[in-house]
């Protein structure tokens, strides 16, 4: 169960990011960034738990305050929240965007008509209230295993669905497919390649306006942290070694099913490919169909796992010493779920979310924050401060805001870029 869940917290909308991520670096350097995030967030857990071993603590935030008082745990609740805040917004972007498409598939609808029940916004709440909340009600973590089972096995249907239709759809196509629109937009912007012709070859390596999104993108699909140590805390018999066990399995399967569905996604549409790789398929085809309805299973389910971390660290700023109250549990659900809805009624575009919180909190999650608690919590006398172990931490949090800077520096480029370009339009 354990695993279950952290995959499930690793697992997400990110997956449907990351074929667009290596239309924009290609094969070569996608697959080395994808494998050094993925050793480093595995490297990123061992320093937590090292941390949280050290002083018996198993709440980020705690660690937070242990390392640099108030002010510390101030900062990582603050940083939980965004990312938190950030991943469910994706989830019900996807909810937003997936679920229209389905009931619009499942239903004959008349020409140029656009009723409520097809209309994201609406869909949005009603997910919200009828499936997401009673889930948030839960008083542990550990009691989400089976939803998260669940939701682990609807994307490896999704994974599966994608290799079989690489071998299935010849791209381009002339069919009346959904994502003719698509390929007409993206042959007229030609956003990634210099040439038509371009836009349906492989590249090996290739460096775009888009390429600053790649490493945001991979960050964010990398990032379950916060949820670390509340499984620690719920894991049978606890010790440091068999969560790190629970993690480099967790991470190792995740990086296998990231890699698979990068690499057929984009082998089947190339330069062509969304954000959003759902988008590329035609809303008329069966199992894309079924597949829809499986990512939106498996998103759904996973918003309550991503919610605990926010609402206990929301509890250990605001009430740090109170006893458990249903009030504060259920009112702290409330107040988020409500922020998510209105906040993805008004995002225009999952990338904006994919790069954000892929060039801010993530980084922060994985290399920043337990680089430094474990600098700061684990005593000299116990490990010196020019030894091996902390000269490594300190030159992976140097990493962790290189990592940062270049992901903001290459989104606010392609944001001027973007925005100059549609002014001269």
């Amino acid at each position: 169960m354990s695993i279950f869940n952290l995959s499930n917290a690793i697992i997400g909308s990110g997956i449907l990011g990351l074929a667009y991520a290596m239309a924009n670096t290609g094969i070569i350097l996608f697959v080395v960034l994808l494998i050094f995030i993925a050793i480093l967030s595995a490297y990123s857990i061992h320093l937590l738990l090292k941390s949280a071993g050290v002083v018996g603590i198993r709440a980020y935030e705690q660690l937070g305050y242990r390392a640099f008082g108030q002010p510390g745990k101030i900062l990582a609740a603050c940083t939980i929240t965004l990312q938190s805040i950030g991943a469910m917004s994706s989830y019900l972007f996807i909810v937003k965007i997936e679920l229209p498409r389905v009931i619009q598939g499942l239903v004959e609808l008349p020409d140029n008509s656009t009723p409520w029940f097809v209309d994201g916004r609406y869909l949005i709440i009603i997910v919200s209230v009828l499936v997401i909340f009673p889930l948030t009600l839960m008083k542990q973590l550990g009691y989400l295993g089976y939803t998260s089972g669940f939701s682990l096995s609807c994307m490896v249907f999704f994974l599966i669905s994608v290799i079989y239709k690489k071998f299935v759809i010849s791209y381009p196509v002339e069919e009346e497919h959904s994502y003719n629109e698509t390929l007409l937009q993206s042959t007229a912007n030609k956003s990634i390649y210099n040439s038509t012709d371009d836009m349906f070859e492989a590249k090996l390596l290739t460096i775009t306006p888009q390429t600053g999104f790649a490493i945001p993108i991979m960050a964010f699909a990398f990032v379950c942290h916060p949820e670390v140590l509340p499984i620690y805390t719920e894991l049978k018999n606890p010790s440091k070694k068999r969560m790190q066990k629970v993690a480099n399995i967790s991470i190792s399967a995740m990086f296998i099913m990231y890699l698979l569905t990068a690499i057929f996604g984009y082998l089947t549409f190339y330069g062509n490919v969304k954000a959003e790789l759902l988008e590329m398929y035609s809303k008329k085809d069966t199992l894309m169909l079924c597949v829809r309805l499986a990512v939106l299973l498996a998103v759904t389910l996973t918003v309550p796992v991503v919610l605990f971390p926010i609402r206990r660290a929301v509890l250990q700023l605001l009430f740090p010493d109170k006893p458990f109250s249903w009030y504060r549990h259920i009112s702290i659900a409330v107040c988020l779920l409500v922020f998510v809805n209105i906040l993805v009624i008004f995002v225009p575009n999952i990338r904006d979310i994919f790069g954000f919180i892929g060039a801010t909190s993530a980084p922060s999650l994985i290399f920043i924050l337990p680089g430094i608690f474990y600098i700061r919590i684990v005593p000299e006398e116990q490990v010196p401060l020019k030894s091996r172990p902390k000269i490594k931490a300190i030159a992976f949090v140097a990493l962790g805001f290189i990592v940062m800077i270049v992901s903001i520096m290459f989104i606010l480029i392609e944001w001027i870029t973007g925005r100059k370009a549609s002014g001269g339009h």
